[in-house]
């Protein structure tokens, strides 16, 4: 499962980064199935930062971790707004710096032509000191070609890029 990492593997990165910070991360993961905590928690020390993986695959388990209804029911399980509530909602539960998240759709089938196969959202939700205001999400759409593995190996890399971007914002 390393043929879209880099040298060195980002997980590896997040190893350095995450606890110099002193952050810590959780993960809602659909799509992905728990690959991003898989990833992470393929390094020694991880435990030093990681919390916990949800995997989130029904509109049910979304609900469970804090995602409202209504964002499901206006704009579907793979969206924008369930994406943010997801990373949202396990940051705080899991009361991490960090709360990471993937809502997309792996294929081969269950695409459309406005979400195709290989369409992931990424969530990345930050909790900053509380009355500072400095916490933030930010969430980007991707589209990813391949297999239904390869397509989720690059959807989990690039759910941990975006929370490295996110830290170097945050710690420069």
């Amino acid at each position: 499962m390393r043929e879209y990492a880099a040298d060195p593997p980002i997980e590896e990165e997040l190893n350095d980064l995450l606890p110099d910070a002193g952050h810590t991360v959780a993960t809602a993961e659909s799509c992905t199935g728990g690959l991003i905590g898989s990833l992470l928690t393929d390094v020694s020390g991880s435990s030093d930062y990681f919390d916990r993986t949800l995997v989130t695959y029904t509109y049910d388990a979304k609900l469970d971790t804090g995602v409202a209804r209504e964002a499901l029911d206006e704009h579907g399980a793979v969206s924008e707004p369930v994406a943010r509530q997801m990373a949202q909602a396990t940051r705080d539960a899991a009361g991490t710096t960090w709360g990471v998240s993937t809502t997309g759709i792996a294929g081969p089938t269950g695409g459309s032509e406005e979400k195709p196969v290989g369409t992931v959202y990424i969530g990345v939700a930050y909790a900053g000191e509380w009355g500072t205001q400095s916490s933030h999400t930010a969430v980007e759409r991707r589209e990813f070609d391949g297999t239904r593995t390869e397509i989720k190996e690059q959807i989990a890399r690039r759910a941990l890029r975006k929370l490295r971007e996110e830290v170097e914002v945050v710690c420069d």
